[in-house]
Order: structure tokens, then C-alpha cells, then sequence
């Protein structure tokens, strides 16, 4: 059982982005914080916002890179090198297009699914095995689509889902911190 000591939200930097789909990983990691009363804190050497704290009785460090999506994987790794915290030790949150908004999913490895923070955290890294927690944003349909499609904001019945998914998964964060992933994923996937 591994606790988790890091948890990094994916999202693009900038008020422009704050409302779109692929900051998904920040809404949740920034509730997490406010539910915690931890405060982000700006550290350039970590190209990212960071907050640390207790979180039911671990250290836990949280980051928000601020390097843009597809650049993300350099913040991990300098703070990931700086605590000596393992990758099996990192939880990565971000939106998941393979899933329907109102569907979050946790699992460990796996591939980026074309998911361009994803991608460069693995390479980063040099593995895939981290965690990920998923949040569902739905899928334009078309490939074409993609980019704008994440850059937009969730509809309003979407974003009502995804903060309801969201929801769940604030509820089991304790037994994610804590390692017990299997209880959180049973909770989590069969909620």
C-alpha cells in the first residue's frame, strides 16, 4: 500500500482557461485544497502553484503546473526530484474524453490516450506508472474536433455532472492519500 504524496491537477494557466473542460484536474485539486485550507502558493523552481499540508495524516504536496497542458510533465518532475517522491507515489488528475461527464475513474499506468499532459508527464517521468484520477468531459466525436472541444467551456447539464463526479471523488480522497485504492476505486466506480 502506497500513500500518495503528491497530487497534481492538469489544466492550462491564464482566466481564459479557468472554465474550460481541460482543467478539469485543476477544479478538483483546487476544492481539494479549499476543503483542506491549504493555499497555493506561486514557486517557479516547480514552474507551478503549489500547496502542501496534512491531509489525513500524510504529507501531501499539491501542484498546478503553469507551463501550459502540453508541458506539464516538467513541473511534475522537478518537484517529483526535489522530494525524491516515487511515481507510484503521484496522483495525476485530469478530463478524460473517454468517459461521459458525470464518470471519474481512478486506476494506476496505462497509456495517454492522446491526452497531451498526460504525454508529456510519461515522458517526463519515463514510465506510466503513476495514478491518474479521471474526470469524463464526453467526446466531440469527431477527431477534428478535439482541441476546441477542450478549450470550451462544459455545457451547464455537463459541468452539473462533472461537479457531481467531482463530488464522489472528494469523497474517497482519504483512501486515496492513505494507499487503499482498491476501497476507493470499489466506492468510486460503483457510485
Amino acid at each position: 500500500m502506497t500513500a500518495i504524496r503528491l497530487i497534481v491537477g492538469l489544466g492550462n494557466p491564464g482566466r481564459e482557461y479557468e472554465s474550460t473542460r481541460h482543467n478539469a484536474g485543476f477544479w478538483w485539486v483546487d476544492e481539494l485544497a479549499r476543503l483542506q485550507k491549504l493555499s497555493f502558493k506561486s514557486e517557479s523552481k516547480f514552474h507551478g502553484l503549489t500547496a502542501r499540508g496534512q491531509l489525513h495524516g500524510h504529507e501531501v504536496l499539491l501542484l498546478k503546473p503553469q507551463t501550459f497542458m502540453n508541458v506539464s510533465g516538467r513541473a511534475v518532475v522537478a518537484l517529483a526530484l526535489f522530494y525524491k517522491i516515487a511515481p507510484a507515489e503521484i496522483l495525476v488528475v485530469h478530463d478524460e474524453l473517454d468517459l461521459q461527464p458525470g464518470v471519474a475513474r481512478l486506476k494506476m499506468g496505462g497509456g495517454h490516450g492522446g491526452h497531451n499532459g498526460l504525454k508529456d508527464i510519461i515522458a517526463h517521468l519515463g514510465t506510466r506508472d503513476f495514478w491518474r484520477l479521471r474526470f469524463g468531459i464526453g467526446h466531440p466525436g469527431e477527431g477534428a474536433d478535439v482541441a476546441s472541444f477542450v478549450l470550451n467551456d462544459p455545457r451547464r447539464e455537463e459541468r452539473e455532472l462533472i461537479d457531481e463526479a467531482m463530488q464522489k471523488a472528494q469523497n474517497v480522497a482519504h483512501l486515496v492519500i492513505e494507499g487503499k485504492t482498491e476501497a476507493a476505486m470499489l466506492k468510486l466506480h460503483s457510485a
